[in-house]
């Protein structure tokens, strides 16, 4: 259960106070992983097999007249041995000059958003560090939620914003019967004589929702690199998805393209769902990726145990089938072109 902070009373003024509130929130996710290839296996302790673990607080106050002010500060944790998850320059300026920063030795960050927002009626403003609009579908309609050994071969494809991007500003309409529009931009915050905007980008999501049909369509656009003649590489990546939920089992569905100026497409789908069974769920997922030949399939099937609202045991195998040349390898190992490989992860999960 979400706990309330009430140390802060002591910061600010009773009336205040009153209005306002600060949540701690947080998941706590570790499984056994094996990953098997043709050239090496790998086994760990990791992390998130089944949810992201993190620590997060969260907040809003209200300001009257229907308007809310609102914060979202969430950081990785990787405990299987104890270190914050480092938050990357993906699309900022400064990744042309700097080196990559270390994840290990930044201590715990706000790597997975860090937002301030201004809600109301006309629905919500949000200003930081944020997930983009096409990962958020690939998430939703991903029976695996893009987490652990059965995450769909499509992931990833959107580049330096293909989960988050920095520097953005958002907006999320209210409900028009049942569809929502998420706008957001995101700057590389590049010099004014800097001649490609390295980082700057804009992206979009519609979603319709009524009942048990759930559907969503996304796009975005973000300057990659400069050509020899210094015009743009863009990289643009679409998805749509879909899901019904029939009651004895949610069916999902979600298409996915990549196109990068100067490369071939990367075109993916899956196609999964998940359905309850006793006190858990049963999650399957077929999905491929294909670039030009280079493919690589997935099928992957799983099963949450509820022991509690907020403890969860999980178990999750896949195998990946590669061809074209293509040697996508599960769980840290490794395997040549055109050969399988497989993996499994067995975990808890604890949420609150």
């Amino acid at each position: 259960m979400k706990k309330t902070l009430v140390a802060v009373a002591a910061l600010v003024a009773t009336g205040a106070f009153a209005q306002s509130s600060v949540t701690l929130f947080g998941v706590v996710d570790a499984a056994y992983a094996k990953g098997s290839g043709s050239i090496s296996d790998r086994t760990q302790l990791k992390n998130s097999g089944y949810n992201s673990s993190r620590l997060g607080f969260r907040g809003e106050e209200d300001l009257g007249g229907g308007m809310k002010a609102g914060f979202w500060l969430e950081a990785g944790v990787n405990n299987d041995d104890g270190s914050g998850a480092g938050t990357n320059n993906n699309n900022q300026a400064a990744a042309a000059t700097d080196p990559v920063l270390n994840a290990r030795n930044q201590g715990l960050t706000f790597n997975r958003r860090s937002t301030l927002s201004l809600m109301g009626g006309f629905g919500e403003v949000r200003l930081g560090r944020d997930y983009t609009p096409q990962f958020w579908t690939e998430t939703a309609f991903d029976p695996f939620g893009t987490n652990g050994v059965g995450t769909t071969v499509t992931f990833g494809k959107g580049g330096v914003t293909g989960v988050r991007a920095s520097n953005s500003i958002g907006y999320l309409s209210p409900s028009f019967g049942g569809v929502k529009v998420w706008l957001q931009t995101y700057m590389g915050e590049n010099a004014s004589t800097a001649p490609v905007k390295i980082g700057d980008g804009n992206a979009m999501r519609v979603t319709y929702d009524n009942g048990p049909l759930s559907v969503a369509f996304a796009t975005s656009s973000t300057t990659v690199g400069a050509t020899a003649a210094g015009g743009d590489v863009k990289n643009v990546t679409s998805n749509l998805g879909g899901s019904f939920d029939f009651g004895v089992a949610k069916v999902m569905l979600q298409a996915n393209k990549t196109t990068i100026d100067g490369a071939k497409d990367i075109n993916g789908f899956l196609v999964g769902g998940a359905a309850p069974v006793g006190k858990g769920a049963l999650r399957l997922s077929f999905s491929s990726t294909d670039q030009d030949g280079v493919a690589s399939k997935q099928t992957a099937v799983g099963y949450v145990y509820d022991l509690s609202k907020r403890t969860a045991l999980y178990a999750t195998y896949a195998i990946v089938n590669n061809s074209g040349g293509a040697r996508l390898a599960l769980n840290g190992s490794t395997t040549a072109a055109n050969e399988t490989s497989s993996g499994y992860d067995i975990g808890v999960r604890h949420s609150f």
